[in-house]
């Protein structure tokens, strides 16, 4: 099928945000300003991403019709094969609209290199319409990406691009039971992190920032070492394990391939959430009697990198 329609999909600025909270765009330059912060910042950020932004609309202009689409309304939006996604903002942008892609390209633009490090955005103004083009004329290179998902037992189920999070909503300890290769042990935590090797490089690397950081003070020799997962593993990470006379530290970490799968039974009375890539808001209830399965998903996001 032939590609007739691109969808641009954004998210709101910190200012746009800012004055949606404080209903006028001086309010909010009041309440930053009288906190001690700087206002311009925030002006300098959304001037550039707009100006990206127009650009981007009209160049693609050119050579596709096009919409311009809320990152709120992606869950419900359909996207369908004769159309590709342009993404544009950062990479949690690209990670939140990969899980209701449907496998379509998408085509993931920086708008603002100097601000974002853009690990999964390949393109930038200048040289986005040379991936859009490749799509179009169906000549493209692209990095198939699986999702981590969490399914619980009851039928419900959550995908994830970058990472996972099993635990409470609010800054209890998170009461579960969790198996892994044929062992279980009841856990007191901060949570589980479960990521995907494209998220690797986000919140699962600040845990181990933090086990590196914490070790090098006794073992002056210890090296930290990079996390390099195959496409299609997870790795879980057990943040802040809590041993006691009921709660044991034996299974903090481990690989999670298509043969195995991590299994999580949640013992919180209520505040027991699943959430992915972030998004705090999009979220599973995961309280008692829930029972999570975690594996590699079936579903992959096509990811448009340099053209042929």
């Amino acid at each position: 099928m032939s590609v007739e329609y691109a969808i641009i999909v954004k998210n709101k600025t910190r200012l746009e945000s800012l004055i949606e909270r404080f209903n006028t765009r001086a309010q909010a330059r009041f309440y930053i300003e009288s906190m001690g912060g700087s206002f311009e910042d925030y002006e300098a950020e959304h001037e550039i991403f707009h100006s990206s932004l127009l650009h981007i609309q009209t160049q693609l202009s050119q050579v596709i019709k096009h919409k311009t689409v809320e990152r709120k309304y992606v869950p419900s939006f359909l996207f369908s094969d004769n159309q590709f996604i342009v993404v544009v903002g950062q990479d949690g942008l690209v990670a939140d609209t990969a899980k209701y892609s449907r496998g379509i390209p998408i085509v993931a633009v920086n708008p603002d290199v100097e601000r974002y490090d853009g690990v999964l955005l390949p393109f930038n103004v200048h040289n986005f319409r040379d991936g859009a083009e490749s799509v179009i004329s169906g000549r493209f290179n692209s990095r198939t990406v699986p999702f981590a998902e969490a399914k619980l037992n009851d039928g419900q189920r959550l995908l994830a691009l970058n990472d996972i999070f099993i635990g409470a909503s609010s800054h209890i300890s998170a009461r579960y039971k969790i198996t892994f290769n044929d062992a279980t042990e009841e856990h007191s935590s901060s949570g589980i992190i479960v990521s995907t090797a494209a998220g690797s490089t986000g919140w699962l690397s600040s845990i181990f920032n933090m086990a590196y950081g914490v070790s090098s003070m006794f073992t002056e020799d210890l090296q930290p070492s990079s996390i390099e997962l195959d496409s299609s593993e997870l790795l879980f990470a057990v943040r802040e394990p809590f041993k006691s006379r009921r709660t044991q530290v034996d299974i903090c970490t481990g690989i999670i391939e298509q043969r195995n799968e991590l299994i999580v039974e949640s013992l919180m009375p209520a505040y027991g959430v699943i959430f992915s890539d972030g998004i705090e808001s999009d979220f599973l209830k995961f309280n008692s009697g829930y029972i999570a399965r975690i594996g590699v998903a079936h579903e992959t996001a096509c990811l448009v990198q340099n053209p042929i």
